[in-house]
């Protein structure tokens, strides 16, 4: 993935004739749908990954281009389920990811609407697991009536590369696309400028 994100990069860094302009005090609610993800379970069911951001233009940079700095915060969750007449259990499994982000937009491209951009997050994910189980039959009526283990192993501190462009259809309104990690490996959506 890391390979993919620093191809992108250096894709949008040697454009030179495309940009919508990303100025300091400039600001943008990003609401995506990922696709891809490393974590979960192959069957089951499972949510979109939904992710909302929100950034500022604060540095202006010779180049040119502008640094942004905001947030993010991203959320997946799975569920697999087994069950027979006599034993049943349930597996739960959610990440969220909290993060600080900063992206150089490039504003030496001029073509109207189009804003591109990389960045780095350095975030916090938090992965909750939750396991449930129970026996019905007879023949084991000593054990446990339910077990149960919640944990949130797989904690921590992460960091992350990405690049994306927006679109503004409207002088306001942009589609987005992202790709990278966060929750998913690409990201789609609609953002909103302030």
């Amino acid at each position: 993935m890391k390979n993919i994100s620093i191809v992108i990069l250096v894709l949008l860094s040697s454009l030179s004739n495309y940009g919508q302009e990303f100025k300091k005090g400039t600001q943008v609610v990003s609401a995506g749908i990922g696709f891809g993800s490393g974590w979960g379970y192959r069957s089951g069911t499972q949510t979109p990954a939904l992710s909302l951001s929100y950034e500022q233009g604060i540095w202006d940079i010779d180049g040119p281009g502008v640094i942004s700095l905001g947030g993010y915060l991203g959320y997946k969750s799975f569920n697999y389920k087994y069950s027979t007449p006599y034993y049943r259990y349930e597996q739960k499994l959610s990440y969220t990811i909290i993060g600080l982000r900063s992206a150089y937009h490039f504003n030496m491209v001029e073509v109207d609407k189009l804003d591109l951009y990389a960045g780095v997050m350095l975030s916090f994910n938090i992965a909750r697991y939750r396991y449930e189980s129970s026996y019905t039959d007879p023949a084991y009526r000593n054990l446990a009536e339910a077990y149960s283990n919640n944990s949130t192993n797989g904690s921590g501190a992460g960091f992350s590369i990405y690049a994306g462009a927006r679109y503004f259809f409207k002088p306001k309104l942009a589609v987005f696309g992202e790709v990278g990690y966060g929750v998913a490996y690409l990201n789609l959506g609609l953002a909103i400028k302030l």
